[in-house]
């Protein structure tokens, strides 16, 4: 227990050394990847820190598998050179034995992590976007999913469109039973809603929504309803285009994973397809096992004698297959996400692979 307490304190303060570490190199290329970006606008040190703040978690997130590694293989690989390991297994304790408490903990210490980052990580990255596009001086269209159906918005000049629809097709361009309001940012106009529009079925083209079945109110109008008209066919300009809207809610890191059930299926409910925010689901809670098995392989791959020599080497391939299990993670993501491979695979198939390797790596070490 001893042991195991003492392996647990050295790689967390391993792991948050290098973690502080990563953090700020990303900092400082977003900083200078920023100033890069918004060379056209008059922004300030303290708006290009501010945005490099808000951006630098979402890559720290992805990374920490990585991070995992580099931070286990520098301590049991101080361990190996200050003679360490020699004692313990002089002390009767097993390679595999003495790796049980720091994997749990580092099961433990994922979840918690998981738990915890992710949805810091969709907060900042939505705030991101958002002051990123305030200094650029636009604003983006929005997607919302709720219980009543699709949620969108987009700027119009004067004023802003929200747009309700209780279904849509997969790719976006059709809205079912869909309501438009209007609202005018004119003080004189009422700066409220000015004109209320309900269709059966509105179809996107490039630059208008095409409206059918559709009512027209003029809110401003002493009678709204005794001076609406109904028309078969009518047009909505609109600067949004099919990948917008698709984009606009497609990005599963921009939800925290306590709510991404009830996203999905409120996105399943209006018909869209939510395969992406599924295989996303699997592989954030994936996460934490994988973790243990970045620890498990680096420590296993470290416990030997810095004697018998071969460390560089052994480091190099350790830190390569990191990465490649990292870029094969994505893979898995990608094929998942495109239905090669079912939701449940593509999330927890390469985390046991993992495992299964991090442990004959260890059982080869202990026994030759």
């Amino acid at each position: 227990m001893i042991l195991g307490r003492y392996l647990i304190r050295r790689l967390g303060q391993s792991f948050l050394l290098v973690f502080g570490v990563f953090a700020g190199m990303l900092v400082l290329l977003d900083m200078v990847e920023q100033v890069r970006r918004l060379s056209d606008q008059q922004v300030g040190f303290v708006q290009i820190l501010r945005l490099s703040l808000l951006n630098a978690p979402q890559t720290l997130y992805q990374i920490t598998p990585l991070i995992v590694v580099l931070s286990t293989m520098s301590v049991f690989l101080s361990l190996s050179r200050t003679s360490e390991l020699v004692v313990v297994r002089a002390a009767g304790r097993s390679g595999l034995r003495m790796l049980v408490l720091p994997v749990l903990a580092t099961l433990v210490a994922g979840s918690a992590f998981v738990a915890v980052m992710n949805p810091l990580v969709a907060g900042t990255s939505r705030e991101y976007e958002r002051v990123l596009a305030q200094l650029r001086g636009t604003e983006a269209s929005a997607v919302a999913m709720a219980r009543d159906g699709l949620w969108l918005r987009q700027g119009l000049e004067g004023g802003q469109m929200v747009i309700n629809a209780v279904g849509a097709s997969t790719d976006g361009t059709v809205l079912r039973d869909a309501t438009f309001l209007i609202f005018a940012n004119d003080v004189e106009d009422g700066g409220g809603v000015v004109r209320r529009l309900r269709a059966h079925e509105a179809r996107l083209s490039p630059g208008a929504w095409e409206l059918i079945a559709a009512r027209d109110w003029d809110l401003g109008a002493d009678n709204p309803e005794h001076r609406a008209t109904s028309t078969a066919r009518m047009t909505l300009p609109t600067d949004l285009t099919p990948s917008q809207i698709r984009d606009s809610f497609a990005r599963p890191g921009a939800i925290p994973i306590w709510d991404l059930p009830g996203f999905i299926a409120a996105l399943e409910r209006a018909g869209f397809a939510a395969l992406e925010h599924r295989v996303w689901l699997q592989m954030e809670l994936s996460l934490p096992l994988l973790l243990a098995a970045m620890m498990l392989l680096a420590a296993g791959s470290s416990t030997y004698l810095a004697r018998s020599g071969g460390a560089g080497v052994r480091a190099l391939a350790t830190i390569l297959g990191g990465f490649a299990l990292f870029f094969l993670r994505n893979f898995a993501q990608v094929l998942g996400e495109n239905g090669q491979i079912p939701v449940l695979l593509a999330g927890w198939a390469l985390p046991v692979a993992t495992v299964l390797l991090a442990l004959g790596i260890v059982l080869i070490t202990e026994d030759g």
